[in-house]
């Protein structure tokens, strides 16, 4: 089998289109194949204009670009490709001399790079957040400790069982504040990384929620079962969706008439291919979604629910969501949730292939 010369452009999350003089098609990635649904296998060799509307600033790009040697760069253009669907991208267009093709056309979706800026910022605030957090936390740790430390000693000293009450009031406050800052501290712990297989992790999820709301909850099973295994620390794994799944179900249980058990938590798997994770590429990643029908979450906080200490429900901690984002973090991964009343959606997306896979 040929090689195929242009291969490595299936790595960029960019569309790139090769066309020869003629404005014909030599050449497209698997990115531009999603992007246009159209395979380049019948593509090839079609002009540009037969798989897509182009506007006359692009055309006249494109023959300067020919003519002259002239690069063009253009912001918020409107394409519309041959099923009706208008897509507002922003586009490259530069002469080339690979091989039989003449001009390279590169695409980016808006929606797709004011994600990719968004979640930078997102992570970079919650890098800091939690950075404030954990000095926080330390300097917390240790007065708390000499504050349990006296109760216990003032206790030893009462003889009043009332007094006793507050000495006790104080101990039980403390150590759930420890126990606050552990968690805190936690997620910074080494990853165990190992092979594991994401549906046997999503069954441990299942049966512990099974075990915690009997009654209020059913949780479906929507598994892609030919998934391969993926490497990851099977604890930090569990620990992620199972913070996700238990939010959904008090969400779920605090809803009026919940009791009749018409809660319902969906775990599905997918696998997604040419996915774009942190600026990296990757040809193979399992999509994870935790759906339910609960209430939604609030809007006021939806832009920041995975920062700590930010909750919706009354007595939260605020720390589930923050420690699963990590977690899925550690493994290169991303979160992103859709939400309306009667729809929660967290995606978790997760590379399958290994990391010399990927490319900047």
């Amino acid at each position: 089998m040929v090689p195929n010369p242009f291969g490595g452009l299936d790595l960029l999350s960019s569309s790139v289109i090769l066309l020869d003089c003629n404005f014909a098609i030599r050449y497209m990635n698997s990115a531009a194949e999603n992007l246009l649904a159209i395979s380049s296998k019948a593509a090839t060799g079609c002009r540009l204009d037969s798989v897509m509307d182009c506007p006359v600033a692009l055309q006249t790009a494109l023959d300067n670009a020919f003519t002259r040697g002239w690069s063009y760069s253009g912001q918020s253009i409107a394409l519309r490709r041959n099923d009706g669907v208008v897509l507002h991208l922003n586009c490259t267009v530069n002469p080339t001399d690979a091989l039989d093709a003449r001009l390279l056309v590169e695409l980016w979706p808006i929606d797709q790079q004011l994600k990719a800026t968004r979640e930078e910022r997102q992570i970079a605030d919650q890098l800091a957040s939690r950075e404030l957090i954990r000095n926080l936390a330390h300097e917390i740790k240790n007065p708390l400790g000499g504050i349990r430390g006296a109760a216990q000693l003032l206790e030893r000293e009462l003889n009043n069982p009332g007094l006793r009450e507050y000495t006790q009031v104080i101990i039980n406050e403390a150590d759930r504040l420890q126990d606050l800052m552990k968690r805190l501290l936690s997620p910074h712990r080494p990853m165990q990384p190992g092979p594991v297989n994401i549906h046997e992790i999503l069954e441990r999820v299942r049966s512990l929620l099974n075990a915690e709301f009997p009654q209020t909850l059913t949780v479906r099973r929507d598994y892609d079962t030919s998934l391969p295994e993926l490497v990851g620390d099977r604890e930090q794994l569990i620990q992620a969706v199972l913070n996700i799944a238990r939010n959904a179900a008090q969400a779920i249980k605090g809803q009026p008439n919940s009791a009749s058990g018409s809660g319902q938590i969906t775990l599905r798997t997918r696998a997604a291919r040419q996915v774009t994770l942190a600026k990296r590429r990757y040809r193979l990643a399992l999509e994870l979604q935790v759906i339910d029908n609960g209430p939604g979450i609030a809007e006021d906080i939806r832009e920041r629910m995975f920062y700590p200490l930010v909750s919706g429900r009354q007595g939260g901690s605020g720390l589930g969501l923050t420690l699963a984002q990590s977690f899925v973090q550690q493994h290169q991964g991303t979160v992103d949730c859709e939400s309306r009343p009667g729809y929660t959606c967290f995606t978790i997306r997760m590379p399958l292939t290994p990391g010399n896979d990927a490319r900047q």
